[in-house]
């Protein structure tokens, strides 16, 4: 499908089916909802408030989805992957699933093991979200969706109010605003949008020979079951260090899977927007740049991906795609030199990403 000179289209689409909520069998509804601004496309599902795909030309003018997804709605249901999806109400992992705030230990729910991943069993990625605002109209397009978390949630304290606006922002744009209100007690937040890229198109095989350079001088190291340590560690002479552009797969070999490390970004440490990373796939010209609030990054490269019949068909195997997750530092609640995600009651969160997405000849 070639370029061609389209009017700007906005288009929302809602499929119903019926859920489970809390183990009740309840009517919710569950859509697909589209925002398009001439070839630019990006579809949606208030399951986990998820991207499902993100369709762009590439330097020949032929259009193609770059984020891996199924077809169905009700495959995301029952996804294990986290494809899309917004993460929380803490990403990434809390050692031990448990942390103590103001006095009062918190356990909380265990999912990997002994320790909890992106916000336990049922996590901010496996809730029906509600759309609470639509714009359809201008030139940038948006959607919201919403979400009430209660209190004792997977074990967090506190009520929290979440939204997630998803704009298109410019050409080829597309800005994400994650908010969390702390409603009545002081308690963590650290949310993520965690959709796996291709930029060869979500069907195109790995993203080994995808170019990236993420700004971050330093990681936090993990152990053996991806806790952080506590420890701040430089990249220089190391396979971690992306400081200057050069492909994923350069360096893999000195890794045991692939990437899968929390980076601290370099730059302004406040909340101000920094630049993430950029990523370039010289074969279909896709380039996409990524900046944000958030003091790090989780690059994770699909390391246990395995036989995953994804959209139209196509199998997904280990490295068919690269998240780019800005976030919070990992188990932050339980390493105070860590910065901290703690949100008052009363107080609101804000988290903001912005892909630039653009086209090199060359």
């Amino acid at each position: 499908m070639k370029m061609s000179n389209l009017s700007v289209l906005f288009c929302f689409i809602i499929v119903v089916f019926g859920v489970a909520i809390n183990g009740l069998a309840s009517k919710e509804e569950v859509g697909i909802y589209e925002l398009q601004k001439d070839e630019f496309t990006v579809k949606f599902t208030n399951w986990g408030a998820s991207i499902i795909s993100l369709i762009l030309p590439d330097k020949e003018g032929e259009l193609g989805d770059v984020v891996l997804g199924y077809d169905s709605v009700k495959t995301y249901m029952n996804d294990s992957t986290y494809f899309g999806a917004i993460v929380g109400r803490v990403a990434n992992r809390i050692g031990a699933a448990q942390f103590t705030l103001n006095g009062i230990h918190y356990k909380l729910d265990a999912n990997e093991g002994k320790n909890m991943l992106h916000g336990g069993k049922k996590g901010f990625s496996d809730v029906v979200w509600k759309v609470k605002n639509i714009e359809k109209d201008g030139q940038s397009p948006s959607i919201t969706f919403s979400y009430h978390s209660t209190d004792g949630e997977e074990g967090f304290p506190g009520d929290l109010l979440v939204t997630v606006t998803y704009i298109l922002s410019g050409f080829y744009d597309l800005k994400v605003v994650m908010e969390a209100k702390a409603l009545n007690k002081a308690t963590p937040v650290s949310l993520a949008q965690h959709s796996y890229w291709n930029l060869g198109g979500h069907d195109s095989g790995d993203i080994l020979s995808e170019e990236i350079q993420i700004f971050a001088s330093h990681i936090t190291p993990v152990d053996k079951s991806l806790i952080p340590t506590g420890k701040i560690a430089t990249v220089k002479d190391t396979p971690y260090d992306f400081l200057k552009p050069h492909t994923i797969k350069s360096k893999l070999n000195e890794l045991p899977n692939g990437y899968d490390i929390n980076y601290v970004l370099d730059g302004d440490k406040s909340n101000k927007m920094k630049p993430v990373a950029v990523v370039h796939d010289k074969k279909s010209g896709r380039v996409m740049k990524l900046s944000a609030n958030k003091p790090g990054v989780q690059f994770y490269t699909g390391n246990y991906i395995k036989d995953l019949k994804g959209k139209g068909g196509y199998v997904y195997q280990a490295h068919a795609g690269l998240c780019l997750e800005t976030q919070g530092f990992p188990d932050s609640v339980n390493h105070p030199n860590f910065p901290s995600q703690i949100v008052a009651p009363g107080k609101t969160y804000k988290h903001v990403m912005l892909y630039e997405f653009s086209i090199k000849a060359q």
